[in-house]
This record gives C-alpha cells, structure tokens and sequence, in this order.
C-alpha cells in the first residue's frame, strides 16, 4: 500500500480515537475518492496517483469558498475551510512564486520557448516538475507574463 495512503489511514484512526468528527469527515471524504478511482479502474493508485486525487480535492474546496463567500454563505464557508485545512496536511510544501518563477524560466530557457504557442508544452513540462508543489492557476500566469 502506497505510504501516503497508509498515512492517511492512520490518520482516520486517531482521528476516531480522539473522536475528532470533523477531521473523520474530511479524512474519510479523501479515502472515498481515492477508493472510488481504485474501484473503478480496478487499480490501485501509487503515491503520485494519490496526491492528484487530493489536489483534485483542495481545487474543488477553493472553488467552492469563493463561490460560498459570492452568495454571503460564511457557515458553509466554514465548513469547507475547516475540510481544507485538514486535506493540505496531505499536501507537500507548497512552493513560494519566487520558486515557481525560477523553475518556469529554466524550463522555458531548456525547451527555447518564446511564443504564447508553447504554452501547451511547457504546462506539461512543468506539471510533471511541480505537480501538488505548486497551484497550477499562478505556474500558468507566470508562463503567460513571461511569454507575453
């Protein structure tokens, strides 16, 4: 069993111990769609594999604060705050926009990209560098106001 997965069910047991309800909540929701995907691609997911499914996660709960936050919603807002918290324990250390920046200028330097036509390929060269070290949203403005 991937180590990740194996942390995060050991994180749902002490959270059971300690009757923490809302980390349970949020832990459980996170092995779901991990078992989710096992099942239905009969397979069973790798660290990298594991780490998507929750960056998935913390994009759907940032989306979600926003849209909260336009409607007036703060109780939800909340609730999907305390979710976000608790999923980005999961998460490694999030690289600073200094340290995105460098990596994006070494990778356009690498590939000679110099138009917005490359953006496609350098996405894909970075997201594999980067990938749930840094939000794809600001790695993709980066490219676009260093091309531009």
């Amino acid at each position: 069993m991937p180590e990740l997965k194996n942390r995060i069910t050991d994180d749902m047991k002490s959270a059971m111990k300690a009757k923490d309800k809302d980390a349970l909540k949020a832990i459980r929701m996170i092995l779901g769609a991990i078992k989710q995907i096992e099942v239905d691609e009969r397979i069973e997911l790798d660290d990298t594999q594991v780490l998507a499914v929750i960056q998935k996660m913390v994009k759907q709960r940032k989306d979600s604060i926003s849209q909260f936050q336009a409607a007036n919603r703060s109780d939800l807002v909340k609730v999907e705050e305390a979710e976000l918290v608790i999923i980005n324990n999961y998460m490694p250390e999030q690289f600073s926009e200094d340290e995105i920046s460098v990596v994006v200028d070494k990778v356009i330097a690498d590939s000679n990209a110099s138009s917005m036509q490359d953006m496609g390929k350098l996405m894909g060269l970075l997201k594999g560098q980067l990938m749930g070290k840094a939000d794809m949203a600001v790695v993709s403005k980066l490219i676009r106001s260093k091309l531009s």
